[in-house]
């Protein structure tokens, strides 16, 4: 039994036990309504609001002229013990007093909760003011104790990675993150905001008034409804003050864990061939790049997933943990209260594992800790901001200065984007323009040898169609990415001091090698149909 329930025990007994000394006092029978959950309910002898306004329950009716029992508290008033009597002169009318939890217990078996069912959040498109209107008035009628909870219900029903709260001088607007792509939801008064806010507060432990930005962190149940193992969403709470109001953005970490798998990523044959032979071999370091919600973690994840055995220890550092992975010890890092990843990387690494997964690589400490881990039968894996993968070659080496042992440890540097992809149902195909047909065979035309070449003659591109249940013509996210394999030649260029290194002498040498780069496997997903070329470079 939890802490929680043996004080709401020992609490409810203490108030059983004073009920019984007033019931003493006032020469009344006393009732322990705990043993009473199976009394049967007597409905048409005192009306609902009555019984609430009285604070009492019919209990009994011996009918006729037998006893008609009520069961009292101790805020119920005299004068209506009174006129019961009177309004029953011919019957014998007993009251016996019960606790006021008890009085609570009865007033649910008479009168039980009703289930609100609120209408599903629809999104918005441009300028559909209806939509929007229609939002913000659904928010008007829920609860205060419900809004929270529906807006995370909601966000997740649409498989929002975002919620943002933003501060206008007259309202607040609230936005959805989906695919990728920000949507106006709803229009917020301040004061269901406030509501909103204390709410947030309360459960990640974070100030609503606060003048500093914070971080906070909660998570929320979903029940199974098969009755089965309960669904947990992990999420992160970010709030800044800004003139009207404190903006907040709630991250939802929506992934499913069956999801985390290296044949769900949407590799081709290529891509997963070069991660097999870098994972086969345990030792190095693997970094991943791309802005914050280009799916660094969720690659991580899938990755440690096809590590994941018996015989090896698997250790991660992140902050926070988004995902629970069975058979990994997975290690919090709060960088607001002082912790670092270097400081926790080397206390893990006394613990004699075969994988490290650190969240973040921030500063010069973590990084060569890191890399130490990476050349002594570690393998590490890694996130780094950078715009791709020489890119983040350059700025670690400008981190860390010249290291040879670096360059022998990084072993493959993973750039990647999230692209919408269109909804074959009703994507729309058409043929480009000459000039864009030009650009299409220019970014192809270095295509490493390895690579099945497009038809480059016959080119047919997509748009995104329009339905009355897609009015956006997307339908989820894939994910475009290069994959750079420091092998001999792209070690032996980082090594040789003598030349100025640019991200453009490490790409070219790269590619000789066989990158494809991002560009390029974006461009073969929109031959492909998968994607549009607008959505490709939104976000190159």
């Amino acid at each position: 039994m939890s802490y929680e329930s043996t004080q709401a025990d020992k609490f409810r007994q203490q108030e059983e036990e004073s009920t019984q000394q007033r019931a003493k006092l006032l020469g009344l029978a006393y009732a322990d309504s705990r043993e009473l959950h199976d009394v049967p309910l007597l409905q048409d002898i005192v009306s609902i609001e009555d019984m609430y306004r009285d604070k009492l329950v019919p209990l009994r009716d011996g009918g006729g002229n037998g006893d008609l029992v009520y069961a009292i508290t101790v805020n119920t008033p005299q004068s209506i013990l009174r006129d019961l009597r009177g309004s029953h002169v011919d019957r014998n009318v007993q009251f016996v007093m019960i606790s006021n939890q008890g009085f609570k217990e009865f007033m649910q078996r008479f009168d039980p909760p009703k289930t609100v069912h609120y209408d599903d959040v629809t999104i918005a498109t441009t300028g559909d003011s209806a939509t929007l209107g229609s939002v913000s008035d659904t928010l008007d009628t829920v609860k205060a104790d419900d809004i929270l909870d529906y807006l995370i219900t909601q966000a997740d029903h649409l498989r929002a990675s975002d919620i943002h709260f933003e501060c206008a001088q007259t309202y607040v607007r609230m936005r959805f993150r989906v695919d990728g792509t920000l949507h106006v939801v709803a229009e917020l008064s301040h004061q269901k905001y406030h509501v909103v806010m204390g709410a947030l507060a309360s459960r990640a432990n974070i100030s609503s008034s606060a003048p500093d930005s914070q971080t906070g962190h909660m998570l929320y149940q979903f029940a199974d409804p098969a009755g089965g193992k309960p669904r947990n969403l992990n999420m992160r709470i970010e709030t800044v003050p800004t003139i009207y109001g404190q903006d907040a953005v709630v991250r939802l970490f929506n992934v499913d864990e069956s999801m985390l798998q290296l044949d769900q990523l949407g590799l081709d044959e290529r891509e997963r061939i070069q991660i097999d032979e870098v994972i086969a071999h345990p030792h190095g370091m693997v970094l991943v790049v791309g802005p914050t919600g280009s799916g660094k973690s969720t690659t991580l994840y899938s990755i440690i997933n096809a590590l994941n055995s018996p015989q090896r220890k698997i250790l991660t550092l992140e902050d926070p943990v988004e995902f629970s992975i069975e058979g990994v010890s997975q290690i919090p890092v709060d960088t607001n209260q002082g912790d670092s990843f270097a400081n926790k990387l080397r206390a893990v690494l006394r613990l004699d594992p075969d994988v490290v997964m650190v969240g973040e690589i921030r500063d010069v400490d973590t990084a060569r800790t890191a890399i130490q881990a990476s050349v002594t039968g570690h393998l590490v894996l890694s996130t780094y901001h950078a715009n791709d993968a020489a890119n983040a070659m350059i700025r670690m080496l400008d981190m860390i200065g010249p290291n040879p042992i670096f360059t022998s440890a990084i072993k493959m540097i993973i750039s990647q984007r999230l692209v919408r992809r269109l909804d074959d149902d009703i994507k729309v195909g058409y043929e480009p323009d000459e000039k864009t047909k030009t650009h299409i065979r220019e970014v192809l035309e270095h295509l490493p040898d390895n690579v099945e070449k497009p038809d480059l003659e016959n080119i047919m591109l997509y748009k995104p169609g329009v339905s009355d249940q897609n009015p956006f013509g997307y339908k989820g996210r894939m994910m475009i990415m290069e994959l750079m394999m420091c092998g001999d030649e792209v070690q032996a260029l980082l090594r040789n001091s003598d030349r100025f290194l640019t991200p453009a002498l490490i790409q070219e040498t790269a590619q000789r090698n066989g990158l494809v780069t991002m560009e390029q496997d974006g461009m073969l997903r929109v031959l492909e149909g998968e994607t549009t070329l607008e959505e490709l470079y939104r976000v190159l």
